[in-house]
């Protein structure tokens, strides 16, 4: 399959991931009041309890950011009829839109276009915890490895759920927040994906100390270190708390670091528009029979000047051009009381669909050489 990426066709498939770190308390809250230590409880993976950012608060953001700076923010709404042109958009084809017919005797009553950008759950990877030495991030070896990181093979084995794997040399037992765990004997290192440029940003560089724990254990590390905050209504006649408003709630801290992928996918780009095909209406009324491709933009709508961060080439640039922006405006909720924003690390690990192909080709090659010795003792076993 040849690289949509190494001609002048835009590109149909391309994977990215993302490096995030928080640079204030993150609440994305689930809704409601929950029984637990809080009263606002946030986002946690179902199996793991551990917390999250869903897809679909980066989604909006990214959305809603985007919009703004393309000089359209109706871009962001769930309606779209206020847009003269939403295939021009370049809002409205990365994310999606709907666009009723202005004329009522139409057949179609809208013309509706789903987005080409698909963006997962943001997971904690690195998190900081206080300690004896100073901050520490804490993880896991699955969860670096998952998202490319390298780790040096110095790994204890057996390995008890009790120790800790550090960075850095020492012998005696160490602190995670309230919780004690002893120290195993070896030092290792994290090392970011070669093909990303994260190593190089400032902000991976002031993680000085890593701590690796057992996957069973980095839940209740997590939990218990998570930002609470207490806070009251006031009642504006008064000035005074409201009796009985006193409400708690819980955030990812500071500084915690977490990976998102977000996935292109735009088969149909340059594809001819079912709903034209075959109706006569490409000679009538003077329109093209394929969906328009409103790439490379680098303008904005109204005042017609340059799009901050550069061009935009495809979709990516516009998810990319949203994620820029939550550094200063952030996502979820309480950002007036100075919670949410999120910073990128460098810039997104790029995946083509044929690395995909190539990684699956080398991993049944390991699975099949790592199987045969096997069938070959089994053989020798039975004769």
């Amino acid at each position: 399959m040849a690289n949509d990426q190494s001609s002048n066709k835009p590109p149909r498939y391309l994977r990215q991931r993302y490096l995030f770190m928080t640079l204030d308390p993150v609440h994305i809250g689930t809704g409601g009041y929950r029984l637990g230590r809080v009263d606002n409880s946030i986002v946690r993976e179902p199996g793991t309890k551990i917390p999250k950012i869903p897809g679909t608060s980066l989604h909006g953001a990214a959305r809603s950011y985007a919009a703004q700076l393309y000089e359209t923010p109706e871009a962001a709404g769930q309606s779209h009829d206020k847009i003269e042109n939403p295939d021009e958009n370049p809002v409205c084809y990365t994310f999606g839109y709907i666009k009723k017919s202005p004329n009522d005797s139409d057949t179609d009553k809208a013309k509706i276009y789903s987005g080409v950008v698909n963006i997962f759950d943001a997971h904690v990877l690195l998190f900081p915890v206080h300690s004896m030495v100073g901050p520490v991030w804490v993880s896991t070896v699955e969860r670096l490895q998952d998202a490319g990181f390298t780790i040096s093979n110095n790994l204890p084995d057996p390995w008890n759920t009790d120790r800790a794997v550090l960075n850095w040399s020492r012998t005696d037992p160490l602190n995670l927040g309230w919780l004690m765990v002893g120290v195993a004997g070896t030092t290792v290192t994290v090392t970011p994906p070669s093909s990303s440029n994260w190593q190089n940003e400032i902000r991976w560089q002031t993680i000085k100390r890593i701590v690796l724990v057992k996957d069973s254990l980095f839940s209740h590390i997590v939990n218990s270190n998570l930002e609470v905050r207490t806070s009251v209504a006031i009642n504006p006649e008064t000035g005074a708390a409201e009796e009985g408003a006193l409400f708690t709630y819980e955030a990812l801290p500071r500084a915690t670091f977490l990976t998102a992928d977000v996935v292109l996918d735009d088969y149909g780009v340059g594809v001819e528009d079912e709903n034209q095909q075959g109706n006569g209406n490409e000679q009538k009324n003077g329109k093209s029979s394929k969906r328009p491709y409103p790439f490379p933009k680098d303008k904005s709508f109204k005042t017609q000047e340059d799009i901050p961060g550069g061009v935009w080439n495809n979709p990516l640039d516009v998810v990319k051009a949203g994620f820029r922006m939550i550094e200063w405006l952030g996502v979820g909720g309480m950002g007036t009381r100075g919670f949410g924003r999120i910073a990128m690390v460098g810039d997104p690990m790029k995946m083509n669909i044929e690395d995909l192909f190539s990684q699956s080709h080398t991993n049944s090659s390991s699975q099949e050489s790592q199987l045969i010795p096997t069938l070959k003792n089994r053989t020798t076993h039975s004769s």
